[in-house]
């Protein structure tokens, strides 16, 4: 909770990413409170008052996810939010003649979003959670220790690139320092 609250505020990439592992944290404790409190949140030095706190919002987020039925897969609708609202500023950036260096950033990562959306068969859906799922996908088997190819290197990092400068102008737009009307 405490580090999704800081990661909501300093960079909404890294935040989407880990809600994403923790959705996957409370499907491998199965969905169980119980579970997340001894093999889990027992491991944080906190004082009583934080515990309560964060015990709390497991039991929330699992709720959110038994209600949204997104227990064994999917995520959660407050983190599809994130990817609704990263789009709209996406969007908004392509079309503005004030941000060219997003464009190219973008047009540089859209082969091989191009490509990842191909391969998974995923034609459908959003560029963003595309690259998203790149990125956490990578993760995943860094964790594992799998190799992951030269080639998938290079386009993890042309595709982390672009979602840091989105993340960087989300900042910007929601403390209002983005103006990108002509």
């Amino acid at each position: 909770m405490f580090i999704a609250q800081k990661l909501k505020q300093t960079n909404i990439a890294e935040y989407l990413i880990y809600m994403w592992q923790i959705e996957d944290l409370i499907r491998a404790a199965g969905c169980d409170i119980d579970k997340l409190k001894s093999n889990f949140i027992s491991q944080y030095q906190i004082s009583d008052d934080d515990r309560v706190k964060l015990i709390q919002w497991y039991e929330d987020l699992i709720g959110m996810m038994r209600d949204e039925d997104a227990l064994e897969k999917g995520h959660l609708q407050i983190n599809k939010n994130v990817i609704i609202s990263l789009t709209d500023l996406h969007l908004q950036l392509l079309s503005s003649t004030k941000e060219p260096f997003y464009g190219a950033a973008y047009y540089k990562a859209l082969p091989f979003i191009v490509e990842l959306r191909n391969k998974s068969g995923k034609t459908e859906e959003p560029e963003l959670e595309t690259c998203f799922e790149a990125l956490y996908g990578a993760m995943l088997l860094k964790l594992q220790k799998k190799e992951i190819s030269s080639e998938t290197g290079k386009a993890l990092e042309v595709i982390a690139k672009f979602l840091s400068l989105l993340s960087n102008y989300y900042e910007k737009d929601r403390n209002g320092e983005l103006k990108l009307d002509d």
